[in-house]
């Protein structure tokens, strides 16, 4: 697992956090883009897996700490665990505690999406009971995304898991928002549909720096070009909207990106090129 990364952004502190990693069908992760393309990008296991990070980001805003996902599902069974490649810890919990950071610290958590590898440390059990992680926490989503978490369709049934769901709405923690929005000064969502309707991305700008987290609508810097879409896209079409929209608008903005599932130095710029778009690796 990698060392947590720190950086300043502006008014913001920034701690790149790891949840470990997992295990994904690599034509999966690359749709339409053939295995000897993507395989030099992305060297694919002997299950035809390709390895992917898990990366969560805290940020302390003024006098509230945020994080954006809370990581990967670990409450399932082993089988599911063995395929995905899971390990039995939950290294997420570790490192905020590393950062002497305790659950009933964070105020306000964000969701890109609700998947299990996105929302997985939602809750966790208590005395029996499935409660929430962060229980002080107010848990941002799109209208829409929890719609769809809520009342799963036969291809999407698959990614959520209502136990990571469930639990929070009972409790009052989510707080729902539509279309772009504004959380704390200077952070905010942006919609991001493709991969799911109700996705989001999440920005920071001060003092002039500005800052995306992907989401899966990048997941990986490898994904930067234009149709290097993931079969996953429930919505591909909206997806190749969607990046033709955002990638201008943080190639004007000089944006730092954070990509959520790579799995070395989570950090990189997006780059206009003679042969597309990609994506240049970032070292504070």
């Amino acid at each position: 697992m990698r060392p947590i990364l720190y950086h300043k952004l502006g008014n913001f502190e920034l701690w790149f956090l790891s949840d470990g990693e997992l295990w994904l069908d690599g034509g999966s992760m690359f749709g339409i883009v053939p295995r000897p393309l993507w395989s030099k990008l992305a060297i694919p296991d002997e299950q035809n897996r390709v390895r992917l990070g898990l990366n969560p980001l805290l940020i302390r805003a003024r006098n509230h700490l945020v994080l954006i996902e809370t990581g990967i599902d670990r409450k399932a069974d082993e089988k599911f665990r063995r395929i995905y490649g899971l390990s039995d810890t939950n290294p997420l919990l570790g490192q905020l505690a590393l950062l002497g950071v305790e659950p009933q610290d964070i105020s306000l958590v964000v969701h890109t999406h609700l998947h299990f590898d996105h929302a997985g440390l939602n809750t966790r059990w208590v005395e029996g009971r499935l409660r929430p992680t962060f229980p002080k926490a107010r848990h941002i989503v799109q209208k829409q995304e929890l719609e769809d978490a809520l009342h799963p369709h036969e291809r999407s049934q698959a990614s959520y898991r209502l136990e990571n769901v469930e639990p929070l709405l009972e409790e009052g923690c989510f707080e729902v928002v539509e279309g772009e929005a504004e959380i704390l000064p200077g952070l905010q969502v942006l919609p991001a549909p493709g991969h799911t309707l109700g996705m989001q991305v999440v920005e920071l700008a001060s003092e002039g720096q500005n800052l995306a987290y992907t989401g899966d609508l990048v997941a990986l810097s490898a994904q930067a070009p234009l149709l290097y879409i993931p079969a996953f896209d429930l919505y591909p079409m909206t997806s190749l909207q969607t990046r033709k929209r955002l990638y201008e608008r943080w190639l004007e903005g000089r944006y730092l990106l954070c990509f959520t599932h790579e799995p070395g130095h989570p950090l990189g710029r997006l780059m206009r090129t003679e042969k597309g778009y990609q994506a240049e690796p970032v070292y504070l």
